[in-house]
């Protein structure tokens, strides 16, 4: 049977996502490692290249299988209409995390069936039964449509990491000189943990694990890292450094195998200030770039996103990071509350921090997390293309227009002007053009985001 998994783009509404990065498509390699003993499969990555009429009619599958961010849906629906026009046999799956946290968003005539969490073991079951054309009824963690009605079947099975197949990254050989974050190309990527013990609530991955943090072994970690080619190396993990135990114990086996990478992952801060040593013993074995979530410079605001850290833990973090020079992916979250003065204090904030990068994004209510239920009945648009953590969800203190213009004023203001050189000598210089016009279309396009908008001020 012929299986075709597929990586969408981004919707053309939204802002960034592979104009800055684009990670390989992990889900899908794990889920083509289940079937593809007995089965015929490959991975279309729609980021890289768009002619997917051509892929239908030269591969002609039996099964196609697409995953899902909120940013995605409508994407992802117009694809899978566009699959069953081609051919209405063939049998549709959406999955990832969207589909988890509101399949209901995919219970439509195009799909077939929706994959809730972890679908290494349930897709393999679902195309089992597809194969030998028996009932789907019963399988764990599926949602699907049978005479008029919509059947949701939990899985309360606890989740193994260790007992997934490796990724089968065989199938990305033709795109994988192609996946990048920032200067850090080519760049693959490994999952070591799931879940998060914290519980902000910005954030909807806690919930998918009920809280708990689930790790790989150290052992399965560096078995599958000899078996990657790139020299950069992302960890696609929710939080990578919260276990510090069993961190140093990886970093060891790391440093006993000989592996020579660079390592992209993230920390939290409180996790970083309390185990400088950690970070030290990361360092030695390759860690280049630690992404951190920094949210906000002001105790009572990550007080009230349920952080867990502090400003303090913010400011040491970075200090000991500078301090082994490791770069820095600090990620601040803008309030749709900001005043004039926040933004103003908010620059100057992260000047004295003094970064040679930095990100913004604005809060943003995702479905399935707790800030979505709180404040869902206040949303000014509901449209998924724009969740791209630069359209705001929310009613602005300040007039649209002008908001945007302080957040604008973010991205160029808060860094020096020699930090600013320092970021761009990471890269080649053939890249520098290219990433200067880059720059340039994106502070348009946040410069023109309040058009985006029917609800008016």
């Amino acid at each position: 049977m012929k299986i075709l998994l597929i990586q969408p783009r981004k919707p053309e509404k939204a802002i960034g996502g592979e104009d800055f990065h684009i990670y390989e498509p992990l889900a899908l390699e794990y889920l083509a490692s289940g079937v593809r003993d007995n089965h015929d499969v490959r991975i279309f990555d729609m980021r890289l290249e768009n002619d997917l009429d051509t892929v239908l009619k030269s591969f002609n599958p039996d099964v196609v299988g697409i995953t899902a961010y909120t940013v995605h849906v409508n994407v992802v629906k117009q694809l899978f209409e566009r699959i069953k026009s081609y051919n209405p046999e063939i049998f549709t799956v959406v999955g990832g995390h969207h589909a988890t946290v509101m399949p209901e968003d995919f219970i439509v005539p195009s799909i077939n069936m929706v994959i809730i969490g972890e679908g290494v073991f349930t897709f393999k079951e679902v195309i089992e039964r597809f194969d030998r054309k028996k009932e789907m009824d019963g399988i764990p963690g599926t949602a699907f449509k049978k005479d008029g009605k919509i059947i949701y079947n939990k899985n309360d099975q606890a989740i193994d990491l260790d007992s997934f197949p490796f990724p089968d990254r065989s199938l990305t050989t033709k795109y994988r000189k192609n996946y990048f974050s920032e200067w850090m190309k080519p760049l693959a990527s490994i999952r070591t943990s799931k879940g998060c013990p914290f519980k902000c609530n910005f954030c909807a991955l806690w919930k998918l694990t009920g809280g708990k943090y689930l790790t790989r072994s150290p052992e399965k970690i560096v078995e599958e890292l000899g078996t990657i080619d790139e020299k950069y190396v992302f960890f696609a993990d929710d939080e990578s450094l919260v276990n510090a135990k069993r961190m140093k114990t990886l970093a060891h086996l790391i440093k006993q195998s000989g592996i020579k990478k660079h390592y992209f992952l993230y920390g939290r801060s409180d996790t970083i200030a309390k185990h400088p040593d950690l970070i030290e013993a990361w360092k030695e074995v390759g860690l280049q770039r630690v992404f951190i979530g920094l949210e906000f410079f002001r105790d009572d605001d990550l007080t009230k996103i349920r952080k867990g850290s502090t400003n303090k833990d913010n400011i040491e973090a970075v200090r000991i990071l500078k301090s082994l020079d490791i770069d820095i992916h600090p990620n601040f979250m803008v309030s749709p509350d900001f005043s004039k003065n926040d933004f103003k204090e908010f620059r100057k904030s992260c000047l004295n921090l003094d970064f040679d990068f930095i990100g913004f994004s604005v809060m943003t209510p995702l479905p399935g997390t707790d800030l979505y239920d709180d404040v869902k009945n206040k949303m000014i648009i509901d449209n998924y293309d724009y969740y791209d953590f630069f359209h705001t969800f929310l009613p602005t203190k300040l007039p649209l227009k002008e908001f945007y213009k302080e957040y604008v004023s973010l991205f160029k203001k808060s860094r020096s002007v020699s930090k600013q050189i320092s970021f761009m000598k990471k890269y080649p210089i053939a890249e520098i053009p290219s990433l200067y016009k880059l720059y340039f279309k994106f502070v348009k396009q946040l410069n023109n985001i309040h058009k985006d908008y029917i609800y008016q001020q």
